[in-house]
């Protein structure tokens, strides 16, 4: 066990654990930041997507002891009342159907839009690979992110750890 200082949607925390323990756990289980999913716990679905210092990381994948000074931006601190661009433009184009892997979703298209603007359609499907959707909601998901685009998704809180 080691006291871990870890900076989450710019709110300081410490928290005493096993270094190698993945971020996913101490998100959900010592700090009850839940909207960050457990999906296949290798990294290859994209639920448990995070930011560190603005780039797109599967907590599942990512040990606590690892991400040192990087501020983390979870889910719930992507906007603290779910106006950031990418999350209205969900709404708008109805991109949830059972949800589950829709925080992994927003947050690697907020991570997208902090980099690339104006994404084409095949910039959005080379970055959003990695994230599954076991709905199909894929032409919805890439249709969020060019109203997103925009809207200005990256003048926005994506990609600054918000």
């Amino acid at each position: 066990m080691a006291a871990i200082h870890l900076v989450i949607n710019n709110r300081p925390h410490e928290v005493e654990i096993a270094p190698d323990t993945p971020l996913l756990w101490v998100l959900r289980d010592k700090l009850n930041l839940t909207g960050t999913k457990y999906g296949c716990g290798m990294g290859l679905c994209g639920a448990c997507t995070v930011h560190l210092d603005g780039e797109a990381v599967r907590a599942c994948q990512t040990a606590v002891s690892s991400v040192g000074a990087k501020k983390i931006t979870t889910i719930e601190g992507l906007s603290a009342d779910s106006t950031h661009p990418v999350q209205v433009a969900w709404i708008a184009e109805q991109v949830p159907q059972c949800g589950y892997c829709q925080p992994g979703q927003i947050m690697s298209a907020a991570a997208l839009l902090a980099k690339t603007p104006h994404p084409t359609d095949e910039q959005i499907e080379s970055e959003m690979a990695g994230n599954l959707c076991r709905c199909g909601m894929y032409q919805r998901i890439r249709s969020a992110i060019h109203r997103a685009s925009r809207s200005g998704a990256s003048g926005s809180a994506a990609g600054k750890g918000a």
